[in-house]
């Protein structure tokens, strides 16, 4: 309870700097909940001029209706209006934080987590945090208000009856709270399997050329449905909760007005009452179940809101990626792992006790079966993965102590997934950081990547969308962006993860050239199965299971006959 009350403080908070609009928001309701009470008190005034003959009050009434429902619909607008105002905006401003906070995320956060479960937070979640802040707010301002009303309307006309009324307030209490439990459990559980609705959704579409490839359409439509139908059968329980709740307290409310007429009804009761205040009297307690039914429902959108809150906040509250380091050095290439170690959190040891010396220009192949942590260990030096134990340094510097943005941005990477983004050729090769490069620099970088030809035969050339990741080029020509991106980067450290295993030979030809004339003059770390990708590195260095098994040159480890002529023989697997 107490988290909860934190929780929802912290929500509010959101809302302060719209204060002002606030101030609308309120002044519109309370135009409404004076409205409300009028009513019941223009009943009785009209039923009492009917009686008394009172021409001149009558031929009034229909103007007084006009204008008490024009006042209240100039009060519904306001409130309801400046309401979805702040309600926008909150949900403008936290989805911003949420998705700041995602880019600041460490790499393993996303190992940990689908992408459909992280675009639920942000797109699902996020808008139901408008349910426990301005959704519930503006009920209990505009509901609470007119109940308020109401009641000081029944205190003021009669308040022993009115205290009949009252004692059913706590049975209604203990329903709302039983309720509320039981909403809250379900609301979480509808987040979550909206959540795993969006995963297979992202991994059908993502994956369409797989799942048409090998006729997974019946299988992927049972498990879409599957995971729809668990989210339908959570969110129609959370319903009949909800509407469970709402009639039953209309019918405590209908049992304690009935009361309430009955004893009005008594002639010892009545006494001096005209028909006129009864009347208003019995209305304004029949208007009462309303806006409480309304208070009820409250319930369910405090419940929903504050399990979005629980689960936004929990992402808000992560732990950052760790940048402590203050240096900003200009990086010439120098790379020393000293017994680097890399365990997992599932706790796969991954890199073990690893010792290597690179120097400024060399190249350097990483070599060795699949999983043997040639791609881990370029993951530590861009900080994608932190070190479990030993150091990194470059020229020196302990990778800790220099800053994580000054150090990427040292380093170019051209990875075997390519990423590529829904814009223009242009725009996927000048990217982020690389946005400002002129036109001149762009061509040269995809000349040299040998992607210009290709890229000049588009419809729009350099101008081209690419669409969603590309998919309307071939894997070698997306290859070749990805290596223009890294090329014009013009990074002092180039890693080169499977980079030319999409390429025919004839791409891979070209590609081998215009890598020789990148690689001068900087450090590059090369993962390739290919001979002819790495057999003029300076330095081979053959890996299994995280650990060094030999190094040397080409030739050299050729005369050793273990591991890399092994591999030699067997052509590297192709």
């Amino acid at each position: 309870m107490k988290q909860d009350f934190k929780v929802y403080m912290r929500l509010l908070s959101y809302l302060k700097q719209y204060w002002t609009i606030a101030l609308i928001v309120v002044f519109g309701f309370v135009l409404n909940a004076a409205t409300e009470v009028s009513v019941a008190k223009l009943l009785e005034h009209i039923i009492n001029a009917i009686q008394e003959q009172d021409r001149s009050f009558t031929n009034l009434f229909p103007f007084l209706v006009v204008v008490l429902m024009f006042v209240r619909g100039v009060g519904l607008f306001l409130g309801g209006y400046y309401t979805s105002v702040i309600s926008r905006n909150l949900i403008f401003n936290i989805r911003q934080e949420v998705f700041a906070k995602l880019m600041r995320l460490p790499s393993q956060y996303y190992l940990d987590n689908t992408s459909g479960h992280i675009t639920a937070k942000i797109m699902y979640n996020v808008e139901q945090l408008t349910a426990a802040s301005t959704e519930s707010l503006r009920t209990l301002l505009q509901q609470g208000l007119i109940t308020i009303a109401l009641l000081g309307y029944l205190f003021y006309s009669n308040w022993r009856l009115t205290l009949c009324i009252l004692i059913f307030a706590p049975l209604i209490g203990f329903l709302i709270r039983k309720a509320a439990k039981r909403m809250r459990k379900l609301s979480t559980q509808v987040q979550d399997t909206m959540g795993d609705v969006n995963h297979v959704v992202q991994e059908t579409v993502n994956g369409n050329l797989v799942v048409k490839g090998f006729g997974g359409q019946a299988y992927e439509q049972t498990r879409f449905k599957e995971t729809s139908l668990e989210n339908l059968r959570r969110g129609l329980k959370m319903v009949a909760v909800q509407q469970l709740n709402s009639p039953v307290v209309q019918l405590i409310m209908a049992i304690a007005l009935s009361i309430v007429i009955w004893i009005a009804l008594r002639p010892e009761i009545l006494q001096d009452t005209s028909a006129g205040q009864f009347v208003a009297y019995i209305t304004a307690a029949g208007m009462l179940s309303k806006p409480i039914k309304a208070l009820t429902d409250i319930n369910e959108k405090l419940q929903r809101g504050m399990a979005a809150a629980h689960s936004v906040f929990e992402l808000l509250d992560m732990p950052e990626e760790k940048n402590e380091g203050q240096l900003k050095p200009q990086l010439r290439g120098n790379i020393e792992f000293n017994q680097a170690n890399l365990t997992y959190s599932d706790g796969f040891h991954a890199i073990h006790d690893f010792n290597l010396n690179v120097k400024a220009g060399q190249t350097v192949a990483l070599v060795g079966r699949s999983g043997a942590g040639k791609s881990s260990l370029v993951n530590l030096l861009v900080r994608f993965q932190e070190l479990s134990s030993g150091s990194i340094k470059f020229d020196g510097h302990d990778i800790q102590d220099i800053e994580v943005t000054a150090l990427r941005s040292q380093v170019a990477m051209v990875n075997q997934q390519v990423v590529l983004f829904n814009r223009t050729v242009r725009e996927n090769i000048a990217y982020g950081q690389l946005q400002d490069a002129s036109e001149e620099q762009i061509i040269a970088a995809a000349k040299a990547a040998y992607a210009h030809d290709f890229i000049m035969a588009l419809p729009q050339g350099y101008d081209t969308p690419l669409g969603a990741q590309g998919l309307n080029l071939s894997g070698g020509q997306r290859q070749r962006i990805a290596i223009a991106r890294a090329i014009l980067k013009n990074a002092p450290i180039l890693i080169l993860d499977e980079a030319t295993s999409a390429l025919d030979n004839e791409s891979e030809y070209f590609i081998q050239r215009a890598f020789d004339a990148a690689m001068q003059d900087r450090t590059t770390i090369v993962i390739a199965h290919r001979l002819s990708t790495i057999e003029n590195a300076d330095l081979i260095v053959v890996m299994d299971k995280g650990r060094i098994l030999e190094q040397g040159t080409h030739q050299e480890l050729l005369d050793l006959r273990g591991a890399y002529f092994q591999l030699h023989q067997r052509n590297f697997e192709e």
